[in-house]
């Protein structure tokens, strides 16, 4: 027992010139004292600043604070109490004054009766008061740990304890926390966040760096305090930073010096060897441990837990505390002084042991990057080649291929499997060039091959021929050969054997995309039925909800909306039943446009945000490209142009060629904006470059393209009135609708029939304008079509006033849907009607309109029917009829759309 007190113990800590605020974590404690609870623990490893926060807001809490610095000598437990009371008196100097004799006496009375007594003296203090106990790690007794437990159980309602520790003490933490006693910040709280480092680097390390550097050295530290403290040491005199900073790991001899000191060397040796030996590890679990270390005197979970509650720079990975890793730093030194005391032989024996755990428990990429650690080639390249399949079929052949590509090609040009599977993983990611490539060194291999290098199935090896003749079929197809399709798809289809009906399905599969590409999509999407019931049979469900978006693709450029809404929802139950949700962003997304065409924007949206959540972790290689189409095609409806062009773009830059032709190529959609825009002559800059005409032999691989010219060929006509530009479109127009009748394609039908509308409108034929018109929306009606005629803007809302007006005295069942697509235009803009507007000749003097007259222009302008109009003007029908006649008449046009677009001709509107 000590005859005097060490008062320096006894002291708060002085804050530190310069000291980061830490706000954020104060009113954490503030919090803690303002809801009444009794106990404050910050626990963390060393250097996590716990002190110097602590020290910062003791001093500004507003109540009287009794400090405790505790060290090695306080695990006796009188001592403890001595020093406990010492703390005490600092605020209420009589207190234990009893407690002390009683201490020193021969034969003192258990802790529990000190303790009772000192409590009973510690509720006299009249004020709210907090007890820190610094640096309590440094206790290793049960002793004062009843004690404390004791002490906390019966705390004074008055007294507010607080602990700071670098490992979590043998106290009722559980119990305080249920009871909501507890405040508690750790290793997630204390570090530093980007602001409080970039603040810490320059205010108080006075560096100089740049944004970049400062986030860089941050995550590298991962909010370490201590961390980022030698770093900064370390660099003052150095003048390239970024270098450094990229350099900077635990061996840095610093931070060396530092761990070494402040956790290696505390440790007892088991943890010391379980530390180093687990290093290897980029993640732990106990029974990983246990297979590493083949120690059956040391339990891995058990190890794991210890040095988590010892806060030995462990981070829990899962809410179970199952899996864990190293902090960065800390995993560097360890791994530093494992090859220092450690063969590389033993180091090896590590890694493949990690390595076969990982293989038994179907994680193949930690066992392939275990096993590439100890080069290993041949074990890496068996389980590439073991994996490849499974992988093939959930749409994670890129991630293989960047493990496939650390493989020496030496190791990589012996093996045929190891090749095709290339071949294919290439395939898949749009990469024909280089599928292509590996395929031939494939066929090399096969007609030589070295029999101990193939470790693969006698049936696998036989199907090599067949495989790679699918994946040329692919290729060809991406690459526009269609002739070559056929041929690789039909030799895949003879040399499979009879019983392998999945890759025969896989090559009539491919070999229907031809059919797509030259309008026949009856065909396709029977072939394409016919390879999702397959795979479906085969129990590959991930690939049948997969081609489930390919089919509703085909059926959405058919025209076949309501159907392709069945297959979205049969797939989406698919998935749910089979757990593959995962792979549906491309199926929300899908089905959220096709919502949106239809008008059904509020189910539009939901599945449009679903598909970008799910497409966080979307593997398919084509996602990128589908997002941010889908996102131009929204902005474009939203007349947010320059946003959906810079969206094209990106769509441009992440597009992968595919299976799937290219029919709406990028270029001709920005087109489209830009006559949107009137920017004819960026328009006309791509047509340039385009090579196509409009007087070629339609065709549907082109068709898109081709109508783009066509609309550019009518804003021509607006400017130079010759009207050539009208013939040649009215002729393509006709030979493309020819073939998409002939094909059976809906949607195409509609959007050639629109251009047609606009043509002959051009040409001053309304009436036959207004039929191309009412055919088109003949065609839509049954399915819903919306934004198809909606988004053509303000020169078709005048066309289908048109239409309504002819139909409007039958009971036709188009009324009601002119109706709905009227409600959906916006009301247009000046300039909207500028560019609406087709030039026509100048007429001659036109008489003058009646008051009246002009009275009814402006209501037909505004969409009324004859009768809405008597109805508002309180005339008769027949007077309406009158006073449209002479409106025509004195405008010299035919009907009302013609009249109100010549109308604002003149200013008349």
């Amino acid at each position: 027992m000590p005859t005097s007190i060490l008062a320096t113990k006894l002291y708060i800590p002085p804050a530190r010139p310069q000291l980061v605020p830490r706000l954020r974590l104060i009113e954490r404690l503030n919090e803690g004292l303002s809801l009444g609870r009794q106990f404050t623990i910050t626990s963390a490893p060393a250097g996590f600043g716990k002190t110097t926060l602590v020290s910062e807001w003791v001093t500004s809490c507003g109540r009287p604070v009794a400090w405790l610095s505790l060290d090695e000598g306080d695990n006796d437990p009188t001592q403890f109490l001595i020093y406990l009371v010492a703390a005490l008196q600092t605020i209420a100097p009589n207190i234990g004054e009893g407690v002390l004799g009683v201490m020193q006496s021969p034969q003192p009375p258990s802790i529990e009766s000190i303790l009772t007594t000192l409590l009973n003296e510690i509720t006299t203090i009249p004020d709210n008061f907090v007890l820190v106990l610094d640096d309590y790690h440094l206790t290793d007794s049960k002793a004062v740990d009843n004690a404390l437990t004791f002490l906390l159980k019966h705390l004074p309602p008055q007294m507010h304890l607080v602990i700071t520790t670098r490992e979590d003490p043998q106290l009722p933490l559980a119990r305080l926390r249920s009871r909501d006693q507890l405040t508690e910040l750790r290793v997630a709280d204390l570090r530093f966040t980007s602001s409080e480092a970039a603040e810490f680097i320059k205010q108080v390390m006075g560096l100089n760096l740049s944004t970049e550097d400062i986030a860089a050295l941050e995550a590298r530290t991962e909010g370490w305090i201590a961390g980022l403290q030698l770093a900064a040491i370390s660099m003052q005199g150095h003048q390239d930073t970024t270098s450094f900073i990229k350099s900077f790991t635990g061996t840095h001899h610093f931070v060396l010096d530092y761990l070494v000191e402040e956790v290696l060397h505390q440790q007892p040796e088991n943890i010391h060897k379980f530390l180093l030996h687990t290093s290897i590890l980029d993640r732990l679990c106990g029974p990983l441990c246990d297979s590493v270390l083949l120690d059956p005197s040391t339990s891995g979970q058990n190890t794991l837990e210890y040095i988590e509650q010892a806060n030995l720079f462990i981070v829990p990975l899962d809410n179970e505390r199952r899996w864990y890793r190293y902090h960065h730093l800390f995993a560097d030194l360890l791994r530093q002084r494992l090859g220092q005391s450690h063969t590389p032989e033993e180091i090896a024996q590590y890694h493949l042991r990690a390595s076969e755990w990982f293989e038994q428990n179907g994680d193949i990429g930690e066992a392939f990057h275990h096993a590439i650690a100890v080069v290993d080639f041949e074990r890496a390249a068996r389980l590439l080649e073991s994996s490849w399949l499974s992988m093939d079929e959930t749409f994670q052949t890129g991630t293989w291929l960047g493990w496939v590509n650390q493989l020496p090609l030496i190791v990589r040009q012996v093996r045929p499997v190891l090749l095709t599977q290339m071949g294919w993983s290439y395939m898949n990611a749009g990469n024909a060039e280089a599928s292509e490539s590996s395929l031939k060194d494939a066929e090399a291999c096969l007609k030589n091959p070295i029999e101990d290098l193939i470790i693969v199935e006698a049936e696998q090896f036989r199907a090599l021929p067949v495989r790679i003749a699918i994946a040329r079929a692919y290729n060809a197809q991406v690459l526009n050969r269609f002739a070559d399709t056929v041929k690789f798809a039909v030799m895949a289809q003879d040399m499979a054997l009879p019983d392998d009906e999945f890759l025969k399905a896989q090559a009539s599969a491919i070999l229907s995309c031809t059919y797509w590409a030259s309008g026949e999509l009856d065909k396709v999407y029977a072939f394409m039925s016919s390879w999702v019931d397959a795979v479906q049979q085969a129990d590959n469900f991930a690939f049948a909800v997969a081609a489930s978006f390919a089919k509703a693709d085909i059926l959405i450029a058919q025209g076949r909306l309501r159907d392709a809404i069945q297959v979205y929802q049969t797939a989406f139950k698919l998935a749910t039943t089979h757990g593959v949700e995962t792979i549906t962003a491309h199926h929300h997304l899908g089905f959220g446009m096709l919502n949106h065409e239809i008008g059904e924007e509020e189910r539009a949206a939901q599945h449009v945000q679903k598909s970008f959540d799910l497409g966080r972790h979307n593997t398919i290689v084509d996602w990128a490209y589908r997002k941010a189409l889908a996102q131009a095609l929204l902005k474009e409806s939203e007349g947010d142009y320059d946003t959906a062009l810079d969206l094209l773009d990106d769509a441009q830059r992440y597009y992968v060629r595919t299976l799937i032709p290219n029919l709406r190529p990028v270029d001709a959609m920005k087109s489209r904006i830009y006559l949107k825009q009137d920017r004819l002559d960026k328009a006309q800059a791509w047509a340039a470059k385009s090579g196509l005409s409009l007087l070629e032999t339609p065709d549907y691989l082109h068709e898109f393209e081709r109508l783009t010219l066509a609309k550019i060929a009518l804003a021509e006509y607006q400017h130079d009135q010759n009207e050539q530009h009208i013939l040649d479109v009215l002729k393509l127009l006709e030979g493309q609708l020819k073939l998409a009748q002939k094909q059976n394609r809906l949607r195409s039908q509609i959007e050639i029939l629109v251009l047609q509308a606009f043509a002959l409108q051009a040409k001053g034929e309304s009436a036959q304008a207004i039929s191309s018109l009412e055919k088109a929306l003949s065609l839509a009606e049954p399915e819903g079509y919306l934004r198809i005629f909606v988004n053509e803007g303000e020169f078709l809302r005048l066309l289908i006033l048109g239409v309504r007006s002819a139909i409007e005295k039958s009971p036709y069942f188009l009324f009601g849907y002119v109706e709905k697509l009227l409600a959906e235009f916006p009301q247009p803009t000046e300039l909207q009607i500028q560019k609406s507007k087709f030039e026509n000749p100048k007429p001659e003097q036109i008489d003058h309109l009646s008051n009246r007259e002009l009275e009814v222009l402006r209501l037909i302008a505004q969409g009324l029917s004859n009768d809405e109009i008597t109805q508002k003007l309180f005339v008769a029908l027949s007077t309406i009829k009158g006073h449209n006649l002479r409106i025509f008449a004195k405008l010299q046009t035919r009907s009302r759309t013609e009249a109100v677009a010549r109308a604002r001709e003149l200013g008349l509107l």
